[in-house]
């Protein structure tokens, strides 16, 4: 039962994502202004006058009765997604000489969900405000990996396994790599800074465009406001996607160098194979983002994208961990002598 709820927790949790993406995207992040509920209902079909009311007064504002459903029911999987980490981290700290695990991970998942929770109410009160929305996409992905981690653990490991060579260190630096670089997208999404650049691989007509850095990445600040208040400028805009640009090249960069040394390991070559595959897939969902104008299935493939390789180099680190080589125990003088 608890492997077959961690495999779940772990699947809900990428589905999750994706649905976030396609709830942000499709500007229903405010369907419902309030939280947890929506206008003080369990439904939006219970809160149908106050919909109509307020999409009647700003018809192109950002609530709507199709736009409140997409809001509560990413509200309905998150609540879900919760109930499950609680039924994990409860079994795990009662079964814990059955399952021969320590709880610390599903315990820490519990309060990492619970925190995940809160910064969601903060993304709909504070009125997607970058920092809180960014921050609430790092949390959803903090929570992909070690679902992920824990589920991996949850396989039988009493097989002989080859020993693999040292490479945790490279892997795990691929694994922050690409965790900076889907926070650098992250920060473009929030900042709708997506189409600053709709040219490739020129932006705006050249490689070096006009920029401006001093509020582009300041994180205390109003949706679409510098910390003053005055309206961030398209050369703000353009410094936030030219630098999720650059940080794409380095991540690709990387994790073909980091796949072509690992390939050559026979074990790892399915693992690694998929990481160049996936790779690949995702650079090309970000290219089409920008020709294609920001098109909306694209635009959630390509966060689909993100997860999926989150969840690739988390597999690989696993794997490199658990099939590091045995350390050498030393053997007693006398048994060395006969």
């Amino acid at each position: 039962m608890f492997k077959k709820l961690t495999l779940l927790a772990a699947v809900w949790t990428f589905c999750l994502i994706v649905l976030g993406a396609y709830v942000r995207l499709s500007d229903a992040g405010l369907g419902c202004p309030d939280w947890p509920g929506c206008y003080g209902k369990v439904t939006p079909h219970h809160a149908i006058e106050s919909i109509s009311a307020a999409h009647a007064e700003q018809p192109h504002g950002p609530v709507s009765l199709a736009k409140a459903w997409k809001e509560m029911v990413h509200r309905y999987f998150a609540s879900t997604l919760g109930f499950l980490i609680l039924v994990l981290m409860v079994l795990a700290v009662r079964q814990r000489r059955k399952l021969r695990q320590s709880p610390a991970l599903p315990v820490a998942t519990f309060f990492v969900v619970c925190f995940q929770g809160a910064l969601g109410a903060w993304t709909v009160t504070m009125l997607l405000k970058p920092a809180i929305v960014t921050s609430h996409l790092i949390g959803g992905m903090t929570l992909l990996a070690m679902l992920v981690w824990l589920t991996l653990r949850q396989r039988d490991w009493s097989v002989a396994r080859p020993e693999l060579p040292d490479f945790r260190l490279q892997a795990f630096l691929g694994l922050v790599i690409l965790s900076c670089q889907i926070i650098l997208g992250g920060w473009v999404s929030t900042n709708y800074a997506a189409l600053a650049c709709t040219d490739f691989p020129s932006c705006q007509g050249s490689l070096l465009p006009t920029m401006d850095f001093n509020d582009a990445f300041h994180v205390l600040r109003e949706l679409g406001q510098a910390p003053d208040g005055s309206m961030l400028t398209m050369a703000n805009l353009t410094a936030i996607h030219w630098l999720h640009r650059v940080g794409a090249l380095i991540t690709f960069c990387y994790l073909i160098w980091l796949s072509w040394r690992l390939y050559r390991q026979k074990v790892l070559r399915g693992l690694v194979g998929s990481i160049v595959v996936a790779l690949v897939l995702q650079v090309s969902l970000g290219i089409g983002n920008v020709v294609l104008h920001l098109p909306l299935p694209v635009a959630v493939l390509h966060n689909a994208g993100a997860a999926l390789l989150l969840v690739l180099l988390v597999c690989l680190n696993f794997r490199l961990a658990s099939g590091r080589p045995a350390p050498m125990v030393p053997q007693p003088i006398h048994s060395l002598a006969s």
